[in-house]
This record gives C-alpha cells, sequence and structure tokens, in this order.
C-alpha cells in the first residue's frame, strides 16, 4: 500500500522545502491530484504570496484560475512547479476521488475520539490549524449531473444548516493540504494519514460529526 509520510503532528514546526514536491508526489502515487497554491507571507505589507492586493484568504488558495484544468498526478509536471516554487502550498481538488468535511477543531477531535473508542475506521484526518478535515469517498460518481452534490460556483465549500461549523468541500471545492504552511505560521498536518486504502464512507462519518456539531 501506498502512504503519505507526513504524520507527525508538529503546528509549529519548519519544513524543508524539499518537503512540499515530495509530498506532492505522495498523493499523485495516490491517485490525489494537485496543484500548486498560494502560501503565507510573515510581515511585510502583504499577507500573501499571489499578486491580488488585499487576498482575502493569505496562503488558502491556488495560484492559478485554472487550477481544475492545472490539477495533475504527473510526477513530471508536478516536479517542475515546486522546483519553480519550492514554498509553494499544496492544493488537493475534492469531488474527484474524495470529499472532505471540514470542521471546527473541538468538533474534529471528539469525533475522531469516538470513532476510535468505537473501533471505526476514520479514514485520511488532517489538521489545518483550527479546523480539522475529514476525508471520505467522493459522492460525485453518478455519470447523472443532477445527482452530484456541487459546491457554490464561486469554489467556496457547501455548508449544511443543521450543522453549524460544518463545511463540505465536494465538485468545483478544494483543500490545502499537509504539510502546507497556515497563515498562523503553523503548517497543516495529518493525523491519520491516508495509506492507500479504501475512503470512508461519507454518510457514516456525517452521522458521526452531526453528534458533534450540535
Amino acid at each position: 500500500m501506498v502512504g503519505v509520510s507526513l504524520a507527525r503532528r508538529g503546528k509549529r514546526r519548519s519544513h524543508p522545502k524539499q518537503q512540499m514536491v515530495k509530498s506532492a508526489l505522495e498523493y499523485a502515487a495516490l491517485g490525489w491530484a494537485s496543484c500548486t497554491g498560494a502560501r503565507p507571507l510573515q510581515g511585510g505589507s502583504r499577507a500573501c504570496s499571489c499578486d491580488r492586493i488585499g487576498c482575502p484568504d493569505p496562503g488558502s488558495h491556488p495560484l492559478s484560475r485554472a487550477w481544475q484544468m492545472q490539477a495533475t498526478t504527473d510526477p513530471a509536471l508536478l516536479t517542475h512547479w515546486w522546483s519553480a516554487d519550492p514554498e509553494a502550498n499544496i492544493i488537493l481538488p475534492t469531488g474527484r476521488v474524495f470529499d472532505v468535511f471540514d470542521v471546527p477543531r473541538e468538533a474534529g477531535l471528539t469525533t475522531l475520539a469516538a470513532m476510535d473508542a468505537a473501533g471505526s475506521v476514520p479514514g485520511p484526518v488532517a489538521e489545518n490549524g483550527d479546523r480539522v478535515l475529514f476525508y471520505v469517498a467522493t459522492r460525485n460518481l453518478s455519470e447523472d449531473e443532477d445527482e452530484w452534490w456541487s459546491c457554490p460556483l464561486d469554489y467556496g465549500p457547501s455548508t449544511i444548516e443543521e450543522m453549524p461549523g460544518l463545511r463540505w468541500h465536494c465538485r468545483d471545492s478544494y483543500v490545502v493540504a499537509p504539510p502546507s504552511t497556515l497563515p498562523s505560521g503553523g503548517c497543516a498536518s495529518w493525523l491519520r494519514a491516508p495509506d492507500g486504502g479504501p475512503l470512508p464512507d461519507p454518510l457514516r462519518v456525517l452521522d458521526r460529526l452531526a453528534d458533534a456539531c450540535e
């Protein structure tokens, strides 16, 4: 089984520049496409490495508006991108291989502990600062587009009114993947690293999250 080696936690640890391309290649080996993302800047007059003045989401978005077409698993292209910009964050499109449930940190850790206690396999779980992300099997596999659960056209995540604080990243959305740099200065990290195994049923994980988000 292919696994991602970045299972260590460490919110404030620094990482070598080579770690970004290494991680992007590991995701590619799992069949997860990625593209380069902006990174947050510490100090100075700008908060984000992108060319947008007053960026509203520093270091948490793709570098290109064509990110959906650019995202790839091609090792040569990934190596080229991160050789040119070795500190670029890693963006993973959702709604292709996986969807992501994105919840406040407390609710996420509570859910993860409950799943562990019940002997339920949570699948890949990442910690991005004050948010915890659960990677689940995508629901966007139907050939009928009317059955796809699409995110808004501005590429933001879907929300579920009955679960305050929960965001659902599916079609037309993306997430910032470990070990990307966060605006806080820390790094996104894996609480449960992907190992190439089957991703969990989203409805099963959603049931667990519903209890924690109420």
